[in-house]
C-alpha cells in the first residue's frame, strides 16, 4: 500500500493507489473512489438529471400557465428568466460546485472533520448570499428590465414576477448548498427524490394560485412565483433534516454553522472563478435578450420560449456535473490522476449525447416545442426559426459545460474562464455589431448564436488540453 501525504493547503493527497479513507466509509461514499467509471457516474448523475429534467418541464408548465394570460405576461416571465437562471447557476453550479468539490476532496483525503466544518460554513454563507441576491433584485429589478428595452405591460409583468420570486432567494441558495453537500458524500438520490416530489406538488397547485378557484381570487404571475418560493422553504427543511442524520459523511454540527475563514476560502477559491464564468454565460443570455428586445414583445416571447430549451439543457448537464464534481474531486484528493482523466471523458460523452439528442430533435420538430407555450402563430414562427438554427449546435454546449465541471472538481477554474467568454464575444458582441451596423435580421442573429456555441465548445477543449492537462 502506498504511503500517503496530506497537503493541508490544497487538500491533495499523493500516492499510487491509496486505500479508501475512513471518511468515505459508507457504501455510497466509497463508490466515489472505487466504483466503475461510467456506471458510477451514471448512477450518481441519473437522479439529478431526472430531477433537473422534471424541474425544466415544471418550469415550462408554469410558463404555459402564464402564457394563457397573454403575450405580455409571457414576455414578462421571459425577461426575468435570465436572472432566474443566473441565480440557479450561481447557487447550484458555481457555489454548489465549490461546496461539493471542497467537501468531496476533504473526504477523499480522509479529513472527515474538515468536511463537516466545510459543510457548516457553506450553509451559512449560502443564506447570506441569497439574502444579498434578494436585496439587489428588489432594488434594481425595474431598472434592469427597463434597460433591456421592456416597457408597458411586459415591464410591469416582469417586475411583478421578479419581486415575488426573489423573496425566496435565501432558502433557494441554502437548499442548493445542502444538496451539494449530500452529493459530495455520494448521496445524489435523496435530494433528487425530494426535489421531484416537491416540484410535482408545486406544479399541481400553481393553476389554483394563478387563476383562483371558487371564492379564492387568482394571483396571476405573482401566484406562479409564490408557489416557487413555498417550494424553496420546504426543500430547506427536508434537506436540512437529511444532513442531520448520523451516517451522513459530512454532517455539520450546530457549531460548524459558524463560518470560518479557512473553510470559506476553500469554497471561494473554486466558487469565485466559477461564478465569474457563470456571470459571463448569463451576461450572454442577457445581451442576446437585449438584442432581441428592439424587435418587439412578440420577438421576445418567441426567442424566450425557444431559448427556454437551452435553460432546460443546462440543468440536465448540471445533473451530470453534479456527479462529476465530487467524483473528480475525491479522486483528485486521493491522487488518482488516471481516474480523473477517465471521469472527464465520461462526463464529456454524457454532456454531448444529452444536448445533441435534444438539439437535433427540436431542430427537426420546432413547432412541437413552441406550442407548449403559445398558440400565437407569429411567436411560434420566431421560436421555430431560433430552434432550427441553434439546436444543432447544442452538443457543443454539453461538451463545454461537462469539461468545466471536471475543472471544478480539480479545483482549477481560472483557465476555463477564457472559454466562457468566447460565446459572449462571438454571439453577444458580434451580434450587437451585426444588428447595429449591418442591419441583420432575427434569422441571421440566430445563426450567429449557433456559431457562438460551437466556438465555446472548441475553445474549452483547447483550454482543458493545454492548460489543465486533463484530456490526453
Amino acid at each position: 500500500m502506498a504511503v500517503l501525504s496530506d497537503d493541508r493547503r490544497t487538500g491533495m493527497v499523493s500516492g499510487d493507489k491509496p486505500a479508501v479513507p475512513i471518511a468515505l466509509s459508507t457504501p455510497q461514499a466509497r463508490r466515489l473512489l472505487e466504483g466503475p467509471v461510467f456506471s458510477t457516474l451514471l448512477r450518481l448523475a441519473a437522479p439529478t438529471v431526472a430531477l433537473m429534467t422534471l424541474q425544466g418541464l415544471i418550469s415550462a408548465g408554469e410558463a404555459a400557465f402564464v402564457g394563457r394570460q397573454g403575450s405580455a405576461a409571457l414576455a414578462g416571465v421571459s425577461l426575468s428568466f435570465p436572472l432566474v437562471m443566473l441565480m440557479t447557476t450561481l447557487s447550484a453550479g458555481a457555489y454548489g460546485g465549490g461546496v461539493a468539490s471542497g467537501v468531496a476532496r476533504a473526504l477523499g483525503a480522509g479529513r472527515a472533520d474538515d468536511a463537516a466544518r466545510l459543510a457548516g460554513t457553506a450553509l451559512t454563507m449560502a443564506a447570506v448570499l441569497g439574502a444579498m441576491f434578494t436585496a439587489v433584485m428588489l432594488l434594481c429589478g425595474h431598472t434592469f428590465y427597463s434597460a433591456l428595452g421592456a416597457e408597458g405591460a411586459a415591464l410591469d409583468a416582469a417586475v411583478q414576477y421578479s419581486n415575488v420570486l426573489f423573496l425566496g432567494a435565501a432558502p433557494f441558495w441554502v437548499f442548493n448548498a445542502a444538496a451539494s453537500i449530500l452529493r459530495a458524500g455520494g448521496n445524489a438520490t435523496f435530494p433528487a427524490v425530494a426535489g421531484a416530489i416537491g416540484g410535482v406538488v408545486t406544479l399541481s397547485v400553481s393553476p389554483l394560485i394563478i387563476y383562483g378557484a371558487g371564492s379564492m381570487p387568482g394571483l396571476g404571475i405573482a401566484g406562479a412565483a409564490g408557489a416557487v418560493v413555498g417550494y424553496n422553504f420546504v426543500m430547506v427543511a427536508v434537506l436540512g433534516r437529511a444532513l442531520a442524520r448520523v451516517h451522513t459523511p459530512a454532517r455539520p454540527s450546530l457549531g460548524a454553522l459558524r463560518p470560518q475563514w479557512r473553510y470559506a476560502a476553500e469554497i471561494l477559491r473554486i466558487s469565485i472563478p466559477s461564478a465569474a464564468s457563470t456571470i459571463l454565460t448569463n451576461l450572454t443570455f442577457i445581451v442576446l435578450t437585449g438584442l432581441i428586445a428592439p424587435f418587439g414583445a412578440t420577438a421576445i416571447a418567441g426567442y424566450g420560449s425557444g431559448g427556454r430549451l437551452e435553460y432546460l439543457l443546462i440543468p440536465i448537464v448540471f445533473g451530470v456535473g453534479s456527479a462529476l464534481v465530487p467524483l473528480v474531486a475525491a479522486s483528485d484528493g486521493a491522487g488518482n490522476s488516471a481516474r480523473v482523466r477517465q471521469l472527464t471523458w465520461a462526463g464529456a460523452t454524457f454532456g454531448v449525447g444529452a444536448c445533441g439528442l435534444a438539439g437535433v430533435t427540436v431542430a427537426l420538430f420546432p413547432e412541437a416545442w413552441m406550442t407548449l407555450f403559445t398558440t400565437d402563430p407569429e411567436v411560434i414562427s420566431i421560436g421555430a426559426a431560433y430552434l432550427v438554427r441553434v439546436g444543432p449546435a447544442y452538443p457543443f454546449l454539453g461538451l463545454g459545460l461537462a469539461l468545466y465541471f471536471a475543472a471544478q472538481g480539480r479545483g482549477r477554474t481560472l483557465q476555463p474562464l477564457l472559454a466562457s467568454s468566447t460565446r459572449l464575444l462571438v454571439a453577444g458582441i458580434g451580434g450587437a455589431v451585426a444588428v447595429s451596423t449591418l442591419g441583420w435580421k432575427l434569422e441571421s442573429l440566430f445563426t450567429l448564436m449557433a456559431c457562438g456555441l460551437a466556438a465555446y465548445g472548441v475553445v474549452m477543449i483547447y483550454v482543458m488540453r493545454r492548460e489543465l492537462g486533463i484530456i490526453v
